[in-house]
C-alpha cells in the first residue's frame, strides 16, 4: 500500500491555490501574499513590523522583505512607530486603491477555490487548519 505524505500533499495544495489567487489578482498589481498584507495594515491602519509579522504568523524578517517590495510599489509608507526602535507600516491611496481594486479580484478567487471543494471540503479544509 502506497503512504501519502501529509505535508508533502499540503504543501502542494497550497502551491496550486497561491498561483490560482495570484493569477485572479494579477489584474490588480498585487500576489496574493501582497494582498493578505495589505489587507492587515489596512485592518490596523498603522502597524509595527513585529505586530505585523505575529498577525500574519510570519518571521520579522520576512515581513521586512515583504514590506520593503510593497514601499517600493508605493502601497505603504514606513515610518516611526510608538517605540522609537521599531518601523510602523500603514497604507498610501495607491494601497488603498490597489485593495479596492483586488477585493473583487480576491473574491472570485474565494468562489472558484469554494466551488472546486464544496461545502463539505471547505468545512475539512477549516478543520485542518484549526487541528493542526
Amino acid at each position: 500500500m502506497k503512504t501519502i505524505c501529509y505535508c508533502a500533499a499540503v504543501r502542494t495544495a497550497a502551491r496550486k491555490t497561491t498561483a490560482l489567487y495570484d493569477s485572479i489578482l494579477e489584474p490588480a498589481g498585487v500576489t496574493l501574499a501582497q494582498y493578505s498584507l495589505l489587507r492587515r495594515i489596512e485592518r490596523t491602519e498603522t502597524v509595527s513590523l513585529t505586530k505585523l509579522g505575529r498577525l500574519a504568523e510570519l518571521d520579522r524578517s520576512t515581513v521586512g522583505r515583504n514590506v520593503k517590495a510593497l514601499e517600493e510599489l508605493r502601497l505603504v509608507r514606513l515610518g516611526p512607530a510608538k517605540d522609537q526602535r521599531e518601523a510602523a507600516v500603514r497604507l498610501t491611496p495607491a494601497g488603498a486603491e490597489a485593495l479596492q481594486r483586488a477585493r473583487p479580484l480576491w473574491e472570485q478567487a474565494q468562489r472558484r477555490v469554494e466551488a472546486a471543494l464544496g461545502a463539505a471540503g471547505a468545512e475539512q479544509l477549516r478543520a485542518l487548519a484549526a487541528a493542526i
